[in-house]
């Protein structure tokens, strides 16, 4: 998962992107409103972590360019603006939640899963190859019928990975399924996650096409 914070004040962010990353979720940081634009014209975010007083662009006048352009991404508001009708104003635009600053960072990451939940509920199947289920809604994994406990990053390689079962993927297009911009991505990180998910789930299940990069095995 790919979340996009939208917020200036580094006092905030950083904890705010720590305890994301924590969480597992891939984070991209803009720190003002024309920014954040650009970063949402990519349409690669599953959710997005938005602040209102922005420089340069309202995060309100970028959340209803970002609705008017038919962005679907969940949008969490984090504000210092608290009154009832600045609320109102945010969810009436396209909001899916508001959270007040200051806020506890258990509490944002529980709202960021729950509408996590909602969205890949409505919207994504159960995946399935050979003898794996990834199942995204209720982040559980099973192997043969029995359960698989990933760590989120396992998950997040797994479920790229399961969504195209014949595609190989290269090292820069899972590293950047797994990391967010400025995130220091160690030279072999990517490999350290596969050699972890190959012991969970098999070494035969997860190949390497040698000079290219990853894919599942092919069934017969």
């Amino acid at each position: 998962m790919r979340v996009l914070l939208v917020e200036d004040d580094r006092m905030i962010a950083e904890p705010v992107v720590d305890a994301m990353r924590r969480e597992g979720y891939a984070v991209d940081w803009a720190q003002d409103g024309r920014s954040a634009e650009l970063s949402l014209d990519n349409g690669v975010y599953d959710l997005v972590l938005l602040d209102l007083g922005l420089p340069k662009k309202d995060g309100i006048d970028v959340l209803h360019a970002y609705r008017e352009a038919g962005g679907e991404a969940p949008v969490i508001i984090l504000t210092a603006r608290d009154a009832v009708d600045e609320r109102i104003r945010g969810l009436d635009t396209g909001a899916d939640d508001y959270l007040v600053k200051p806020f506890d960072l258990d509490e944002l990451a529980a709202r960021v899963r729950a509408l996590l939940r909602r969205r890949t509920g409505q919207k994504q199947p159960v995946y399935a190859h050979g003898g794996l289920t990834l199942d995204p809604a209720a982040h559980e994994v099973t192997k043969d019928g029995e359960p698989v406990v990933l760590v989120p990053r396992e998950f997040t390689l797994l479920r790229a990975l399961i969504e195209a079962p014949t595609r190989v993927f290269t090292k820069a297009e899972l590293e950047e399924k797994l990391y967010g911009w400025g995130e220091e991505v160690g030279s072999n990180a990517l490999e350290v996650h596969v050699h972890s998910l190959r012991r969970k789930i098999g070494a035969q299940e997860i190949v390497t096409v040698r000079g290219v990069g990853y894919r599942l095995r092919r069934i017969e």
